[in-house]
């Protein structure tokens, strides 16, 4: 009762026009959900531990890449300091779906079956009922980020910047090293070396960024919320029940249904490609940096390989907020593609594809590698801020 009466609370106390949730209850939530596991502070040793091993992560990077550094002020973070440092990207991804939800939700909470004249009686009812159904809304995006940030390992780990600074979680190092018989300090710094990757990419591609969050952003404008279902739901929901609210939304994810539209499915191709091909360069600059320097780096990328390719909680968690799973679905496809641009055009040469989205590789790219590296020019590393010359 304590619980529900304090997220009513929380409900109340947005401030109008805050959007259609209230992130402000659903960062409580989300940290109350951690804290319950048990969340606690960073050590110092262990910041220390971590701010090291991303500094020599990033060293290391210098030996294996052309783009310059991403890491700037490394950072340790409990999985309270990550939802509270990652809340404002998940704000921007979710609040497209968030808003259709709330819509509906208001409809269905205050004003179906009701005559226009009633309607136009019971505005501010409905104005209430639309701030419950944020609050509903809000409760479930509290959840899944707090069953997310008991997964996470860093601030890249679903292949979105969630954060302009490279960081590390200490719980969820332990989460990820739990059943490895490997050193820990190894596990820590090839952890780093991708972490670190990620940022040189974020930092230095001008354009990756938006293309991630846009392609994501496209992709929810498609998404419709199951009516149907959704009121069926609330016709059910007994509002004298303190644990409604907290199991109205418990087959949230289930209400999400795509158009699979031309225009999401093209979305979903590019952000599927270009995840691949992020996450293939990364495999392929940690594991150059790495070589000679990590003896268990072979066991510790195809870990890593297999945990990104077959998905999992996380997976299905981001699924429930933004209505797709993130799965570089041709990571090993994209990571050769990377070694064969590397052999033909060496590190420079591979970089700078980088360079403006139209040197990327297409998804029929990543069937004939080959072909790419012969069939384009190499790019010089110094063009990689300026527009490519046309060839007329």
């Amino acid at each position: 009762m304590a619980q529900a009466m304090r997220q009513f609370a929380d409900m109340l106390s947005a401030p109008q026009g805050s959007g259609p949730v209230n992130w402000d209850m659903a960062k409580n939530i989300a940290r109350h959900a951690v804290v319950a596991d048990g969340d606690p502070s960073v050590m110092e040793g262990e910041r220390r531990q971590i701010v090291d091993a991303l500094n020599l992560a990033d060293l290391w990077l210098n030996e294996a890449t052309a783009l310059p550094s991403g890491v700037s002020n490394p950072q340790a973070w409990s999985r309270s300091e990550w939802i509270e440092n990652t809340v404002p990207v998940w704000r921007q991804l979710c609040e497209p779906i968030a808003e259709r939800m709330v819509e509906t939700m208001g409809g269905a909470l205050g004003g179906a079956g009701l005559p226009s004249e009633a309607q136009q009686m019971a505005g501010p009812l409905m104005g209430m009922m639309k701030q419950m159904g944020g609050m509903m809304v809000g409760q479930q995006i509290g959840q899944a980020l707090g069953s997310l940030a008991r997964e996470v390992i860093g601030t890249t780990d679903i292949g979105l910047p969630l954060s302009d600074r490279a960081a590390l979680l200490p719980g969820g190092i332990a989460s990820f090293s739990d059943g490895l018989e490997l050193p820990a300090d190894e596990i820590r710094l090839y952890l780093a070396l991708r972490e670190a990757a990620h940022h040189r990419l974020f930092q230095h591609v001008p354009w990756l960024r938006s293309s991630l969050l846009g392609a994501v952003e496209e992709y929810a404008k498609g998404i419709t919320v199951d009516t149907s279902a959704l009121e069926e739901q609330i016709r059910e929901l007994d509002i004298n029940n303190p644990e409604a609210l907290q199991e109205a939304l418990s087959g949230g994810g289930a209400l999400l249904k795509p158009e699979e539209t031309e225009r999401q499915k093209a979305a979903l191709a590019r952000l599927e490609t270009l995840l691949a091909l992020v996450e293939g360069w990364v495999a392929t600059v940690v594991d150059d940096a790495a070589e000679g320097k990590l003896p268990s780096v072979n066991a510790l990328s195809e870990t890593v390989r297999r945990r990104r390719a077959t998905g999992g909680p996380a997976e299905l968690t981001f699924g429930t907020l933004v209505g797709l799973e993130l799965r570089p679905r041709r990571l090993r496809e994209a990571a050769a593609l990377w070694d064969a641009l590397k052999d033909g055009r060496g590190v420079d040469g591979r970089d700078g594809v980088w360079g403006h989205p139209d040197l990327m590789p297409t998804a029929e790219d990543l069937d004939d590698p080959e072909a790419f590296v012969r069939g384009e020019a190499a790019w010089d590393i110094s063009q990689l801020d300026q527009k490519p010359e046309s060839d007329d």
